[in-house]
Formats: C-alpha cells, sequence, structure tokens
C-alpha cells in the first residue's frame, strides 16, 4: 500500500514535468541551395519546358521543411540545358510526396510520459523527361527513388524537423543519380557532350574603298 501512494505522489510530478514550456526550436542547418555544382545535361533541342505535375502527384504532410516538388523542379531547372536549334524536351513530376505514418503508441508508464509517439516518414519521387518534335513525343525516360526513415517515441520537435529535412534531402541527392544514369542510358542520342551552345555565323564583312583611295589588292 504505501508503495501505490509513493506511485500516486509521482504522477502529478511527471505530469507537470511534461506541461513544461517548449524551448524556441534551433535552427536547422542550411537546406539545400541547388544542383548547379553538378554536371549539367546538355540536352540536343531548343527549348526545354517545365511541365504541369500529372493530376495527384503531390502529396506533402506538413510539417514539410522541404517540399519534394520543390526541389525536383529545381533540379530540373538547373541541370537540364537545351543546347540544340531544333525540337524541345519536357520536364513532368509524376510523383512527389513527403508522407507521415504515426507508429502505434507503447503501453505502460513508458508511452503515457514518453513524449510524442514514434513515426516513419517516407519521401517518394518521379520524374519524366519527353523529347517532342513538334506535338510528336519521339523519345522519353523515367526516374524514380524511394526513401524511408523512422523517428522514435519521444523525439524533440527539433528532431523530428532534422529527419523530415534529412529523409527529401537523402531522397534528391539518390534521385540526382538516378536521373543522370537513366538520361544517359535512355536518351544517349539526345545527349550534347562537351558541346556549347551553337552560336550564329559572323556575318562576312566588305571592303569598300574610298572615293580617290588607291584600290586595295
Amino acid at each position: 500500500m504505501p508503495k501505490r501512494r509513493h506511485l500516486l505522489k509521482a504522477l502529478p510530478l511527471l505530469a507537470a514535468a511534461c506541461a513544461t514550456t517548449e524551448q524556441p526550436l534551433p535552427p536547422l542547418r542550411p537546406l539545400v541551395t541547388g544542383y548547379r555544382h553538378l554536371t549539367p545535361l546538355r540536352l540536343n533541342v531548343l527549348e526545354i519546358q517545365i511541365g504541369e505535375p500529372v493530376p495527384g502527384a503531390i502529396q506533402v504532410i506538413e510539417p514539410a521543411p522541404m517540399r519534394p516538388d520543390v526541389e525536383l523542379r529545381r533540379m530540373a531547372e538547373q541541370r537540364l540545358v537545351p543546347i540544340g536549334t531544333e525540337g524541345r524536351a519536357r520536364f513532368v513530376i509524376t510523383n512527389a510526396r513527403f508522407i507521415r505514418q504515426p507508429l502505434p503508441a507503447r503501453g505502460g508508464l513508458g508511452g503515457m510520459f514518453g513524449g510524442e509517439p514514434g513515426e516513419r516518414l517516407a519521401c517518394e519521387l518521379a520524374c519524366r523527361v519527353e523529347i517532342l518534335t513538334g506535338e510528336t513525343r519521339v523519345a522519353f525516360v523515367e526516374a524514380q527513388v524511394q526513401r524511408l526513415q523512422t523517428v522514435a517515441d519521444g523525439a524533440t520537435p527539433a528532431t523530428r524537423r532534422q529527419a523530415a529535412e534529412d529523409v527529401v534531402r537523402q531522397a534528391m541527392e539518390e534521385m540526382n543519380v538516378e536521373f543522370e544514369f537513366q538520361l544517359r542510358s535512355t536518351l544517349r542520342a539526345w545527349l550534347a557532350e562537351g558541346l556549347t551552345p551553337t552560336a550564329p555565323a559572323a556575318v562576312p564583312v566588305e571592303r569598300e574603298d574610298l572615293p580617290g583611295a588607291q584600290p586595295r589588292t
């Protein structure tokens, strides 16, 4: 019986500790600043379009420090370079999901006072590049990756926020590798390696003798 009284006295203390005001979250390290440091993918087309994502492609469960759809678009804008004189390419996002799935809460006192339950984070990415002549698609390539991460029970808000950023960051690192591999494997005929954009030919300058001057030979 004394042990039970001690336990009952301890419960309010634990509850009070859980109700204390949370400290401000520390700032995250800088987010991805871009992909210009990676090898540009030069396509032998005149124009590259960023198309609208396919219907239902984007699903983001907040909070999400990094949005997968924003990063996929940034990758396309910064890595795909038109270098040809005709034709066009179109980049389309076909899947950009960041999902949070709560894990079952633990039972007993550990579950009651262990903070928020854990969760499973998932980031799914998929995109497509199409080569078009007029409105006819003559070639295309697709790339997709998936990344999972688990957050433990009782993790602080800062830890959860960092995990949410990390899973998208790591998925984008894998996507950049897979994206380049697929383009080089499937769209080899449209890749222009080591070339620079075609410049217009110089217009020859004709010389005209001034009146009274000796003709040039």
